[in-house]
């Protein structure tokens, strides 16, 4: 006979958490992809946050969706902080001898350096702008549901936006160097 687990306590956090992840499956990896992760690993950094929520949720003190997504949302930034950090731990591959063409790789690094210089750019904005602008743009949240997460009120949600969104066209002016 096996040894049975004493249940815990469910207070619906597990079900509404449940209920996040049915409606909004792809959530946790646009968000990964948000904080840096490169595509073909956010999905493993969405499952690793999604694990790490689900042992967790006891922790949770207030377990209204708001709180929960901000809650989901920083478990996902741990996620991704560590995978960045196990990545610079790694020795870096050099080019294998069977790339195709020199106009694929010039190609590639060309979209790197874009790539890396927008992601910049997207980090050197301050938190408040940067937020709200990753809740419209990859959350596709309206601002009256930002407003609500933030606490703040729709108008300041949609300013907010609006000038990450200008300092990010400053930055693209300029070759997508550091902010203004």
């Amino acid at each position: 006979m096996g040894v049975e687990k004493p249940e815990r306590p469910d207070d619906g956090r597990r079900a509404l958490l449940t209920a996040m992840i049915t409606d909004e499956p792809a959530r946790l990896r646009r968000r990964s992809i948000s904080l840096g992760v490169p595509p073909d690993e956010a999905d493993d950094v969405a499952q690793t946050a999604l694990l790490r929520a689900w042992r967790s949720i006891e922790h949770l003190h207030a377990p209204e969706p708001g709180r929960m997504c901000s809650w989901l949302d920083t478990i996902a930034r741990n996620a991704a902080t560590d995978l960045a950090r196990q990545r610079s731990r790694r020795p870096v591959k050099g080019l294998s001898e069977d790339v195709a063409s020199a106009g694929s790789v010039a190609g590639e690094v060309e979209m790197r350096v874009i790539l890396d210089g927008a992601l910049r750019a997207l980090h050197g904005l301050p938190e408040k702008l940067r937020e709200p602008l990753l809740l419209s743009a990859v959350d596709n949240l309206s601002a009256s549901q930002i407003a609500e997460r933030l606490a703040i009120t729709p108008a300041a949600a949609r300013q907010r936006i609006a000038r990450a969104r200008k300092a990010l066209a400053t930055c693209r002016a300029s070759g997508m160097s550091d902010l203004p």
